[in-house]
């Protein structure tokens, strides 16, 4: 069964499957990220998403990789251009990452067209097709972090600036599209509305948020603002990093080498968001591996299923380390799921609302 497309923006046609990149070149070597991009290819995914910090967990030394091993796959492989949609993302103000233009220190102009040069060059393509803002320059709740916090708000970089810099590349030819990611409804419509100013400053045409069973905080008014400005959800952590396969709670405790394991105490976002001694997380979970055994279905289908079933999701962004991980999630659309399985799970969710935000 060949992955669905989805009509992402005019002369931009994306798989329903859009493999991340972020474990190749830490977890995934250059001949197994090959491997599982061919797999993918062949499968007819033709979308794929990485960004300039990966892999993660973050270091200078391995920094870049993810986009240089998917450039050289297609250069290797000899694939047309115009088959595949690359999609990468330009690293938002940190502190931690002092490799990157030295934090970054902020998102403006100079960082995001230095940023795009460096990715081009990495992946080796004269263009990126979807290129998104991988988290907001000014200060936002983010990364598992629910409540706003008006005290915390820092000087930050506006957004005409931004997207004033990403115009001027669409108007080189260095991008074609563009998007958000960890983005909130003030992001998105203040994105909107400047955009809307000028015809040089390009409209966004996707917001990469979280969205899972685990975490359905797009629905609460990022969905109405996505919904009317006709701008897609590209759901990333489908499987809340791998939790909703069930693996952590065999009795084994899963692989050393499943990510929450192999790098406990060294990925901040997941010793924080995925924290597996959560016992909300744990309980929620258990009850979803209930739910999909009830209906003889794989947990990795539901939970794919579920997020492909949501109307303004255009594709699932999931990861995979193992070609057996990959067949799984591409197993997922086979099924579709009944309305007394949605109604239990729905009853889940009010019982135990986003514990992953």
């Amino acid at each position: 069964m060949s992955v669905p497309l989805f009509n992402l923006a005019p002369n931009l046609t994306v798989s329903r499957l859009c493999l991340g990149t972020m474990t190749f070149g830490e977890q995934n070597s250059l001949p197994q990220s090959f491997h599982l991009l061919d797999e993918a290819f062949s499968a007819g995914i033709n979308f794929f998403d990485s960004a300039e910090m990966y892999p993660v967990p973050q270091r200078a030394e391995t920094q870049g990789r993810s986009e240089e091993y998917l450039g050289r796959w297609v250069r290797n492989r000899k694939i047309s251009r115009d088959r595949v949609v690359l999609a990468t993302k330009v690293t938002g103000p940190s502190g931690q990452m002092t490799w990157i233009r030295g934090g970054p220190m902020c998102l403006d102009a100079w960082n995001i067209t230095k940023a795009i040069d460096n990715s081009l060059l990495r992946m080796q393509t004269d263009y990126i097709d979807l290129y998104q803002i991988h988290w907001p320059d000014r200060y936002v709740p983010m990364f598992g972090e629910t409540e706003y916090d008006p005290i915390r708000q820092f000087s930050s970089v506006g957004i005409e600036e931004q997207l004033d810099a990403l115009g001027r590349a669409v108007d080189a030819g260095k991008i074609r599209y563009t998007g958000l990611s960890n983005e909130t409804p003030y992001g998105v419509m203040k994105s909107i509305q400047i955009a809307e100013r000028a015809s040089r400053r390009p409209r966004i045409v996707s917001v990469q948020n979280s969205y899972s069973l685990l975490c359905r905080t797009f629905d609460s008014g990022m969905a109405e603002c996505c919904h009317h400005e006709r701008i897609s959800l590209l759901a990333y952590s489908p499987l809340a990093m791998g939790i909703l396969s069930g693996k952590y709670f065999l009795p084994d405790g899963g692989s050393a080498h499943a990510r929450l394991n192999l790098f406990k105490g060294r990925y901040s976002e997941a010793d924080s968001r995925y924290n597996l001694s959560n016992n909300i997380i744990k309980a929620a979970s258990m009850e979803y591996l209930h739910i999909a055994g009830k209906y003889g279905l794989h947990p990795v289908s539901l939970a794919i299923a579920f997020v492909l079933r949501h109307p303004l999701v255009a594709s699932a962004v999931f990861g995979a380390t193992t070609l057996w991980q990959l067949r799984e999630v591409l197993d997922a659309m086979k099924v579709e799921l009944t309305s007394e399985i949605i109604g239990d799970i729905n009853k889940i969710h009010g019982r135990f609302p986003n514990p992953c935000p």
